[in-house]
């Protein structure tokens, strides 16, 4: 994990709690990269997971009396990032239902130059991938993103999700057979 040795990042949370905004972009700088590629691959936009990371952003400066300097503070940022997600894929859903507006979230995947067939034919894989991921309940979407794209472990998933590790387990499974099963020719085993 990129971070701040623990001394620094503890005065820098009593900073924080105290108001200090430079404190503040210290704090969350070295996981911005992290946090906005989670995001990015939990709402399948750039823009929204811009919109996303801002909000928990916000949101931590406005509960910054909650953070505590004994805990990492990637942990916290991880979890409120993840909220902000829920949010707006939830929001996402609401619209859908009530037919209002459309959403079409497409990952920029590659360059916009013309390049060989094999350029184009992973292009659209990836994007086919990417969509199948999308479609995924939120809650196998989260345990497949953390784990199979983060790289994070199963115990530190859990402990970000508030779940046990079985739970993880059972929800990577999950995810991984409902990409098989509803994508095989993309999914082959």
């Amino acid at each position: 994990m990129q971070g701040l040795d623990d001394t620094i990042e503890s005065g820098l949370v009593e900073k924080v709690r105290a108001g200090n905004r430079t404190a503040f972009g210290r704090l969350v700088e070295p996981h911005l990269p992290r946090l906005l590629g989670l995001a990015r691959r939990m709402l399948g936009s750039t823009e929204e997971a811009e919109d996303a990371l801002q909000t928990a952003l916000a949101s931590t400066w406005v509960a910054r009396a909650k953070l505590d300097p004994a805990k990492p503070i990637a942990a916290y940022l991880t979890t409120v990032t993840l909220n902000k997600c829920r949010d707006r894929l939830r929001r996402r859903k609401v619209a859908q239902l009530l037919r209002i507006g459309s959403f079409d979230p497409e990952l920029p995947i590659a360059s916009d130059e013309p390049g060989t067939e094999t350029v184009v034919a992973d292009r659209q894989m990836l994007y086919e991938v990417s969509r199948a991921i999308e479609r995924l309940p939120v809650r196998l979407r989260e345990a497949l993103v953390l784990v199979a794209v983060e790289g994070r472990s199963h115990r530190e998933v859990s402990q970000l999700l508030g779940v046990t590790e079985k739970t993880v387990e059972t929800r990577l499974y999950r995810a991984r057979q409902r990409l098989r099963e509803k994508n095989s020719d993309l999914f082959e085993a």
